[in-house]
């Protein structure tokens, strides 16, 4: 079922410590949301599944066994500080980094050439670099990436610097990679894109686990019990007993716009069922809090203990 695991690992640098007993399950040919405020631990315990570094204890479990030296090449890895040479040229670098994940060079050119035409940077190949706009440079790092097919793909903020049209590309890529069968870990503070792409999320801070889950789980943990509903507008009767009026606003056709909180403890049902005996309802839902709104109330929370 998981694809990767950590399992109590921990890492200190002299008087920091960075993860404190971390556990994350990422499941097999999934999205998972690796979420975190800046210095909570995240970079840490990416370069520990990559084994750039190594954990003072807990360990790193890969496909069910713990993880080894070969694992590297079954791992795509696009940091956050990008690492292209500037003063190279573009295609000469790609089959040179293409090359060090294990693939031929001929091999190497043949899928770079497709990735290539499929970004629209073909006619790039032979400048440096620094002739690139950032956006390009992003994209030639994002094929350097996933050229090898690896088993898990980590992106480090890969919509950094990127204007929509490009975002959405990047965003349509990683769905296809996903639907591929490839397992991949989304490190993002953009939570709109979390909301978007994202089946399961770990958010670390200050060095531990402070919440996990289903993203949809998540965000119904912390529901407010507020609705949205839609009724006539000549025909609207509260019932302060069983809900609060948090706001009024006119509809369409003759509609009012009402946004209310439950103040009795009854089910959904209930709601919608003394609504509907008292109004003409055209329309019912639950309001969910926006997985920004989630990431602040939990940060913020665990800053005030």
């Amino acid at each position: 079922m998981y694809f990767l695991e950590t399992r109590n690992v921990v890492k200190q640098y002299a008087n920091h410590l960075a993860l404190n007993k971390v556990s994350i399950s990422v499941p097999r040919g999934k999205i998972f949301g690796l979420l975190g405020p800046n210095g909570a631990g995240k970079t840490t315990l990416i370069r520990i599944i990559n084994r750039i570094t190594a954990p003072d204890s807990g360990e790193v479990i890969i496909d069910g066994r713990p993880s080894q030296p070969s694992d590297i090449y079954r791992i795509g890895y696009m940091p956050e500080e990008r690492g292209l040479y500037k003063k190279m040229k573009v295609g000469e670098q790609a089959v040179y980094l293409s090359r060090l994940k294990g693939l031929s060079a001929i091999e190497a050119k043949k899928r770079l050439q497709l990735w290539f035409e499929k970004f629209g940077i073909m006619p790039w190949w032979n400048k440096k670099l620094e002739e690139l706009s950032k956006g390009m440079q992003q994209k030639v790092q994002f094929i350097v990436t996933l050229i090898h097919e690896p088993d898990l793909l980590i992106f480090d903020e890969p919509f950094s610097g990127f204007d929509p049209i490009n975002t959405e590309q990047l965003k349509q890529e990683i769905l296809e990679l996903k639907s591929a069968g490839r397992t991949i870990i989304f490190s993002t503070h953009n939570m709109a894109s979390v909301e978007e792409i994202c089946d399961e999320i770990a958010l670390i801070d200050k060095a531990t686990v402070v919440l996990a889950g289903n993203v949809d789980e998540v965000r119904s943990r912390f529901k407010s019990n507020t609705f949205n509903i839609s009724v006539l507008n000549d025909d609207f009767a509260p019932s302060p007993d069983v809900f609060s009026v948090l706001s009024l606003s006119q509809g369409q056709h003759k509609t009012l716009n009402v946004r209310i909180r439950k103040t009795k403890d009854i089910g959904n049902s209930d709601l919608l069922k003394i609504l509907a005996e008292k109004n003409e309802v055209f329309s019912f839902s639950e309001e969910l809090p926006s997985m920004n709104e989630v990431f602040l109330k939990v940060v913020n929370n665990a800053g005030d203990d």
